[in-house]
């Protein structure tokens, strides 16, 4: 069986006020032309569709056009969404069963009827062109660990998320006589894993130990963490956003081809990069005073599309106007000014970052050099020992050439 993962795309996210629907279009026809090119048995995209819980009419005629593009693309492909966090479960829910009839399954939410779970709207059968079997979805949408229902008895609230995944699971594992394969999505932030340029927001994220999420699927299909990677034993992986949503996302973005041979084997994962027309950009790599900071603002060629964000050096408060300056400058341009990236130093730090320049170089004392990089790269002064140990270092070097 062959899957491309995706996930976290937030349709309908503002950056900074900036309407990204061009972003999201492109991504989506790229989306559709992978699939077209690799002809899956699967697409799983797993939860926070849409960056808002009410997303606008926009963004949601957005999400319609681009699944009736993919399937298109492939119509013997079968797609199974699942919601995040972001996604209200009931809204994505709406049309689910008019998409059933273009091959998606959409779950927003683990139902509850008469006291029962239906497990059976969690279980998505993948088909190939034959009607064969090629393998399972479980799909499992975005739930708080609190908020897992009880399949019975007085299981403790704690338990009740492990308690639903390995029933879930195994609920799969009785049906699969023929020993296809298993894909299981879950949208949640597994202990251990990378989560640069991720906003945890207030209150810091809620993790969960991957051990919780029960065994017997073959690959996990992961969504929340917008880092792209595979998780320790090679069947987890988040495949992460496919557009930037902060500055801090400074990573190649992809989506994620898997193919599995049976149920057991290891899955082969393969990325695809995605192109971006609007590239988010640090200016420059290393903090400045504003007035340089400005000047590299004005040569940004007047034709080139990116988000740019601005690295200031400052002393104290953040000059007047310093918002308006940097939108005049931008005005007429393509590019669009964010916001300034501050780093406050004191008055004596500020003096000693322009202590090297092209006349003084030579005249300080290798101790001094090393003492000013210190200073400019960690905030702070050099230890006493890590001093000892460099003035040992120069001494020792002074010795051997004389």
């Amino acid at each position: 069986m062959k899957i491309i993962h995706t996930s976290d795309w937030h349709l309908g996210h503002l950056l900074y006020e900036y309407d990204r629907t061009e972003e999201h279009r492109h991504f989506l026809s790229q989306l559709a032309g992978i699939v077209r090119e690799e002809q899956p048995d699967a697409l799983v995209v797993s939860g926070d569709v849409f960056h808002y819980s009410n997303p606008s009419a926009a963004s949601q005629r957005l999400f319609t056009d681009a699944l009736l593009a993919i399937h298109n693309a492939c119509p013997r492909m079968q797609i199974v969404v699942t919601a995040g966090n972001h996604d209200s479960s009931s809204k994505l829910e709406v049309a689910s069963n008019l998409w059933k009839y273009a091959g998606v399954s959409v779950i927003g939410q683990i139902e509850r009827k008469d006291g029962k779970i239906n497990l059976d709207r969690h279980i998505v059968e993948i088909k190939g062109s034959g009607g064969e079997l090629k393998g399972y979805v479980a799909a499992v949408p975005h739930v708080f660990p609190q908020n897992f229902p009880a399949l019975g008895g007085d299981l403790p609230r704690l338990e009740r998320q492990q308690a639903f995944f390995q029933t879930l699971l195994d609920e799969v594992a009785g049906r699969n006589s023929s020993g296809v394969p298993v894909v299981m999505t879950a949208h949640l932030a597994v202990t251990g894993s990378d989560v640069t340029g991720h906003d945890e927001g207030r209150g810091g994220m809620e993790y969960t130990d991957i051990a919780v999420l029960g065994t017997g699927y073959d690959y996990l299909a992961l969504g929340h963490i917008h880092c792209p990677q595979t998780l320790k034993g090679g069947r987890a992986r988040y495949s992460g956003s496919p557009v930037a949503v902060s500055f801090d996302e400074d990573y190649v973005h992809s989506v994620s081809i898997v193919e599995l041979d049976s149920h057991g084997s290891i899955p082969a994962i393969r990325t695809v990069p995605l192109a971006t027309e609007w590239p988010l950009k640090v200016i420059p790599d290393k903090a400045v005073p504003i007035e340089e900071a400005l000047e590299l603002l004005e040569a940004v060629p007047d034709e080139e599309k990116a988000y740019i964000e601005l690295f200031v050096r400052i002393a104290d408060v953040p000059p007047a106007y310093c918002m308006e300056r940097a939108n005049r400058i931008v005005s007429g341009k393509k590019c669009r000014f964010c916001r300034y990236k501050w780093e406050r130093v004191s008055a004596e730090q500020e003096e000693r970052l322009h202590i090297i320049d092209a006349d003084k170089l030579l005249t300080l004392s290798p101790q001094e050099v090393a003492s000013v990089y210190y200073q400019d790269k960690y905030g702070q002064d050099m230890g006493e020992d890590l001093r000892v140990m460099l003035d040992t270092a120069v001494r020792r070097v002074k010795e051997a050439g004389d």
